[in-house]
């Protein structure tokens, strides 16, 4: 039934022992333009994994329900907010997503001075995900994120990988219309920073310092028992749980978002999520840039939030797509992996023992079209200027509709995902 993985590819994986560079960005007005806040992720991870792209109505559930998360099973809530998410296709929670509050939280795994347990829990991605569905706002996700965390805690695997546990502490970038909270983890100890203007950048390290906003009420007293702090010195939250001299900012993406002359944009953020010489954008022999979005909520309530997914790896050779949160949202099972429900190997124990294929549609006629631009250098050429002219075409449509005083059509925007899916397979054959 599965597709066993290569020896090699096995080997590669064993060979990642730290958490990949990946980036997420949020830019507030005036630095962002036109009263829009601008919100980016590239999602770096092991290279043939593959990411899908799965929206969830909104749901009511019955009293002492449960919600099988990618571990554990943890209680439900009675009502869970429509989302979007992108995630690897074996587990059960994302990298990153939205969703229909215009809410956007995007997950960083990061090394710290204490390693996060193998011990099944929550996985980050868990946490993005369970945000996303009972957050109304950018701090009330916050708070579910917190709260879960006290309870059942973080750990395991955070790849499909049967011969190595890789787990990771969390950082989060959350973010809606108004504000944004940067939320970095220990264990079930955290801190938050909230960000109402100018720009900002996470990434695989701990990068708040002295101003926090919110905190776990017994941080303090934890980092003092660890030796790690003397209680005297100025509270430092990155240099006192960062491994030795890690406590440095992301230098590669916030250097990258601070040398934009201009106000960020979408095609700003776009821009930047694609580039590679500065190593926002992930190639390297075990790690790729997987999948990528780009949000833009605007400050003005009575425009819609609009999210951008590529559900293809290397945003430098994929098209970002557009989606509307409306009532009737069109599935669009081109853009999501196979399911293989109890056998799949990741939620059979021992786990991880067989690799399945988990290509879409999508994601296979994007392995054509990658392998066209690498082959043939003229072709290649020819190909991306078509690609970019359909992400352009759509990019335009939405600047439009973020600018008209004419209500969205119901109908057209909860196919508008699924029409732009379709028509970039049908491009590709």
């Amino acid at each position: 039934m599965f597709d066993l993985l290569p020896f090699c590819c096995w080997r590669s994986l064993c060979r990642m022992a730290v958490a990949p560079p990946s980036y997420c960005f949020v830019a507030f007005p005036p630095r962002a333009k036109d009263g829009l806040v601008v919100f980016g992720k590239n999602s770096a991870r092991p290279r043939d994994e593959v990411q899908e792209v799965v929206y969830f109505s909104t749901a009511d559930h019955e009293p002492g329900s449960k919600v099988e998360c990618t571990y554990i099973s943890i209680d439900q809530v009675p009502r869970t907010h429509a989302i979007i998410i992108s995630r690897p296709a074996w587990l059960w929670g994302a990298e990153m997503g939205a969703n229909e509050h215009g809410v956007c939280i995007a997950n960083e795994a990061v090394n710290t001075r204490e390693p996060a347990p193998e011990t099944e829990a929550l996985l980050g991605m868990d946490l993005v995900r369970l945000g996303l569905e009972r957050g109304t706002t950018a701090k009330e996700a916050l708070d579910v994120i917190v709260s879960l965390l006290e309870e059942h805690g973080q750990g395991g695997n955070y790849y499909e990988d049967a011969n190595s546990c890789h787990s990771f502490q969390s950082a989060y970038l959350i973010v809606d219309r108004e504000e944004a909270w940067v939320l970095e983890t220990i264990g079930k100890y955290w801190a938050a920073e909230k960000i109402t203007e100018g720009e900002k950048c996470i990434c695989n390290q701990l990068s708040l310092t002295t101003n926090i906003d919110a905190e776990h009420p017994e941080l303090r007293n934890y980092a003092q028992s660890q030796g790690w702090w003397t209680g005297e010195d100025e509270f430092n939250f990155s240099k006192v749980f960062s491994l030795a001299d890690d406590h440095l900012d992301c230098c590669a993406g916030k250097t990258t978002l601070e040398k934009q002359e201009e106000s960020i944009t979408v095609q700003t953020m776009i821009d930047i999520l694609r580039d590679k010489a500065s190593g926002v954008c992930i190639d390297s022999e075990s790690f790729l840039t997987t999948a990528s979005t780009v949000s833009v909520l605007p400050q003005n309530r009575s425009s819609p939030c609009i999210h951008y997914f590529t559900g293809t790896p290397d945003p430098s050779r994929s098209i970002f797509k557009p989606f509307i949160f409306v009532d009737n949202v069109k599935p669009v099972p081109k853009v999501q992996s196979p399911s293989f429900g109890d056998d799949d190997p990741a939620r059979k124990e021992p786990r991880f023992q067989e690799k399945p294929d988990r290509r879409h549609e999508l994601y296979k006629a994007h392995e054509w079209a990658r392998a066209a631009i690498e082959s043939d250098q003229e072709q290649g050429r020819k190909l991306m200027k078509t690609m970019l002219g359909l992400e352009k075409q759509g990019l335009e449509a939405m600047e439009e509709a973020l600018s008209s005083c004419d209500p969205l059509d119901p109908t057209e925007v909860g196919d508008l995902f699924y029409d732009c899916v379709d028509t970039e397979i049908k491009f590709f054959k």
